[in-house]
């Protein structure tokens, strides 16, 4: 029985501690396999990603500490890449020159503010309502329906191999005041999404962060866009968007006996270089030897 996590923050961007820290960690708590996948450089300033010129030394540390550990823990080189349509994605040549081994591909950014800024949907609640209201007029519909497009833009033009969170704009419901998962104009856009994204190979991620920071009751996506994703047959996986060694199998447990309660059978991991799909239960992936 172990864990893998594929969806990882160090130092290098908005995440603590040093890569090794986050391997050591992997180790102490079992893990087979574990991902670095640093914020990639975007080009307006900001606190989270990791800076242009530390993305080479970034890819030869993981790189040296993948043959270093190559007897106990498979070691991978990502990063999350942002979609932003013209200006960041996948296949930007600075991401492609990487010779990463996976990319998670993510949404944060909805469209552009009146001084040309991305607007942010996962900062603080008084910088997702400044683009709410600059961008979309206070049409929450307008801008909701937009980021799910964004996501099956961004799954269709550049086939990430996995997902990240794919509802965290749900963070900025107001406790229902702004907007509730459960509308029909809100569920038609998760339907549209989902297929879009069962069209191609994409894993989806189970992301359990916003459970563990206490932002959310559910992961990213809770159990309603679950049971669509089980219909559509899309490949899932367990990540916890770490930012800290301690992080990395937050909420696994209950999480992965959430997943097997609504009938899914394989979380998918990579192992020897290629995706596969692995059973589990609430202790981890059964078969990765």
């Amino acid at each position: 029985m172990t864990w893998t996590n594929f969806h990882s923050h160090s130092h290098y961007c908005d995440g603590k501690e040093n890569l090794e820290d986050h391997v050591l960690s992997a180790l102490q708590k079992g893990f087979s396999a574990f991902g670095f996948s640093s914020h990639a450089p975007v080009d307006f300033p900001n606190g989270w990603s990791m800076r242009e010129d530390a993305l080479a030394t970034y890819v030869a540390e993981a790189r040296t500490l993948a043959h270093t550990y190559r007897d106990q823990i498979e070691l991978y080189v990502g990063l999350e890449v942002d979609y932003i349509p013209g200006r960041i994605s996948s296949l930007h040549p600075l991401i492609q020159q990487a010779q990463l081994d996976y990319v998670v591909g993510s949404v944060h950014f909805v469209d552009s503010l009146a001084d040309g800024m991305p607007w942010g949907i996962d900062g603080t609640h008084q910088e997702f309502l400044l683009g709410w209201e600059q961008v979309f007029g206070r049409d929450t519909e307008a801008a909701i329906r937009r980021y799910f497009e964004l996501i099956g833009d961004m799954v269709e033009e550049t086939q990430p191999e996995v997902v990240g969170h794919l509802d965290k704009i749900k963070i900025q419901w107001e406790e229902g005041k702004l907007f509730t998962t459960e509308e029909p104009w809100y569920q038609q856009a998760v339907d549209r999404c989902l297929d879009r994204l069962a069209a191609h190979n994409s894993i989806l991620e189970v992301n359990t962060r916003g459970i563990y920071k206490k932002k959310t009751l559910e992961a990213y996506p809770g159990p309603a866009i679950l049971k669509k994703v089980k219909a559509r047959n899309i490949p899932i996986m367990l990540n916890s968007d770490s930012h800290h060694p301690r992080e990395l199998d937050g909420r696994f447990p209950q999480t992965a006996q959430l997943l097997k309660s609504l009938g899914f059978t394989d979380l998918w991991a990579m192992k020897e270089g290629a995706w596969q799909p692995f059973s589990f239960d609430e202790k981890g992936l059964i078969a990765y030897q």
